[in-house]
């Protein structure tokens, strides 16, 4: 075990201390010490400070599941490092793989075993090889692991230190203000060697609630984020973090013993020699979500989950006035802190992080324009026995097929502008795949599989998507060249650094405009992206362009003279007008 430096002993003991006031908190210091750092790993000396430097414009992200690309012979990693390098390679800069891991369920996400690739998948091998070309993030299903899985089975036969490692709960104590993102019961019935038992179970029946409760579980826990550093994972996602504490007769969401284990997280990860990026999957509300952030001392990064059904709902509907109502209260990420922005991801479209900020209406003509794309709806029950829509299951190109006007032929259009408004802001863009390849609804798969998030979780034959590759008609061809043009020039700008400054500009409804501006002042980029199908003429006097520069537009390449009285935009046509070129 690594000296330990003062200031870390300290600062971990007196969280120890407020997450298991009955233990031993200096031994357990020690133990957490020890799972963290075995023997042969080394900690830093002092702490890394919050800083920006953890990033820069250069930085985007992929997200994938390992077996995205399939074609029944070689390993899907190796599929997907082919894929990643041949189409990937200076568009992105990290690569987050969906969970790996051997599983029962919800596509990885109820897992059996932590240390180990899913072995359909590839192996560690696969995992690090990727891990050298890109940063790589994995998950940490944190909150519950598979009821078919190694622990549960062991947990069922009473030995040790597994029989105190799950949620137990009884049907009668009060359990009514637990909040939930599912319509299942929350607690099952199961058979042990002590007997029946009932266990929490928040997201399925499959999917057990781990007791944070018990210090052993914690430790367990930071062996397995060990494991995954020494693998060459530099971001930590953490799955589901806002459940992870418990306490029957309270909504049991978001404790105050939770943000106290992000914190330890985050203390670990300061001291860590590789560096280490935390970043929290919490898909609430704004002020719910924000508060993971800390006060700098929790998550380096969350997810900007208002995004995805606010930039859905400027496209469908044409108007930018609720997202830029939303941009506008949004605060600058803290110092050493960003956003993820994402419009879609492996999941739907979460809804509940519009509460408030899109009227009852609005989101109800979204919900409805997507079911007529072909989408679908998950529901969530309420307290009062009730449901609402949780989330709009679809592929996002699918739901740019159409507006509240009907269909019409901008499609392609829709979805570039819908992804540009992602690269545009403030914070870490991060493209999920079948956003990149256009990938459409496939109907098929929930069919086949029973689930709606099916619909948005395609496995390409890698043979058939290779030769919509090499077609420069199709769907697949144009969004990846288009995305990967912008990303490139992205990555070039140095407003477009995730902590640039941002202002929202105050401009016609149908169009959305940010200004950014590098950290070091020299560059300015005015963002501007028509979400309607509509043109619009943006007078440059909303705009400020300072008259002793030169401005371009770096889309277009066309020059935007500072005393011209108009800047066009075409139906979903986007603009980066910058003074540097």
């Amino acid at each position: 075990m690594p000296n330990k430096p003062a200031s870390l002993s300290s600062r971990l003991t007196a969280l120890l201390s407020r997450i298991y006031f009955d233990a031993d908190a200096q031994d357990l210091t020690d133990k957490v010490f020890e799972a963290f750092w075995p023997e042969g790993a080394q900690c830093r000396k002092r702490p890394r400070q919050p800083a920006n430097s953890l990033w820069s414009e250069k930085d985007a992200m992929v997200i994938t599941y390992g077996d995205t690309l399939i074609d029944g012979v070689h390993k899907p990693l190796d599929l997907l490092y082919d894929f990643l390098l041949e189409h990937m390679k200076g568009v992105v800069s990290g690569v987050h793989i969906l969970p790996f891991f051997p599983f029962t369920s919800d596509d990885g996400f109820a897992v059996t075993d932590y240390r180990k690739v899913n072995p359909s998948l590839g192996d560690w091998a696969d995992i690090e090889r990727i891990g050298k070309s890109f940063h790589l993030m994995s998950d940490l299903v944190l909150n519950h692991v598979s009821s078919q899985g190694t622990w549960f089975n062991a947990y069922r036969q009473g030995q040790e230190p597994y029989d105190k490692f799950f949620f137990e709960a009884s049907p009668d104590e009060d359990l009514s203000m637990v909040v939930r993102p599912r319509t299942t019961p929350l607690l099952r019935e199961v058979d042990t060697s002590r007997g029946p038992r009932h266990v929490w179970c928040t997201f399925s029946h499959d999917q057990v609630d781990l007791d944070f409760r018990n210090p052993e579980v914690l430790l367990e826990i930071l062996r397995i984020i060990r494991l995954h550093i020494d693998e060459g994972v530099r971001i930590i996602r953490l799955d589901a973090v806002a459940f992870i504490w418990k306490e029957p007769g309270t909504p049991s969401i978001h404790m105050p013993k939770t943000h106290a284990i992000v914190q330890l997280l985050r203390l670990l990860a300061d001291y860590a020699t590789e560096t280490v990026v935390l970043l929290t999957e919490t898909n609430v509300p704004k002020a719910e979500n924000l508060s993971y952030f800390g006060q700098r001392n929790e998550a380096h990064a969350i997810y900007n989950f208002p995004l995805p059904p606010l930039i859905l709902h400027a496209m469908l509907s044409g108007s930018a006035k609720h997202i830029r109502s939303w941009q506008r209260a949004m605060p600058p990420a803290p110092l050493g802190c960003a956003y993820l922005n994402f419009a879609a991801s492996h999941d739907g479209v979460g809804m509940r992080p519009v509460e408030g900020l899109l009227p009852d209406d609005e989101i109800a003509r979204v919900i409805e324009t997507v079911k007529e794309a072909g989408g679908l709806a998950s529901m969530r029950a309420l307290p009062d026995g009730g449901q609402s829509v949780y989330e709009l299951n679809t592929a996002f190109f699918s739901a740019m097929g159409r507006t509240f006007e009907g269909e019409d032929e901008y499609q392609i259009e829709r979805f570039v502008c819908s992804q540009t408004i992602v690269l545009s802001l403030e914070g870490i863009p991060a493209l999920y795949i079948h956003s990149m390849l256009a990938t459409p609804n496939d109907l098929e798969g929930v069919e086949r599989r029973g689930m709606n998030r099916a619909i948005n979780r395609h496995r390409w034959d890698y043979p058939t998507l290779r030769a919509r590759l090499a077609d420069p008609d199709s769907d697949q061809v144009r969004v990846l060249q288009a995305l990967s043009e912008r990303l490139r020039m992205r990555a070039k700008q140095p407003a477009f650094h995730p902590n640039a400054t941002q202002f929202t500009l105050m401009l016609d409804d149908r169009v959305f405009g940010i200004w950014r501006q590098s950290l070091d002042r020299s560059q300015s980029i005015f963002a501007l992206h028509n979400v309607s199908a509509d043109t619009v003429d943006v007078p440059v006097a909303t705009l400020n362009l300072i008259e002793d520069e030169h401005w371009l537009d770096l889309l277009t390449g066309e020059q935007v003279p500072a005393g011209q009285e108009t800047v066009m935009l075409a139906p979903y046509q986007c603009r980066w007008i910058t003074n540097l070129h």
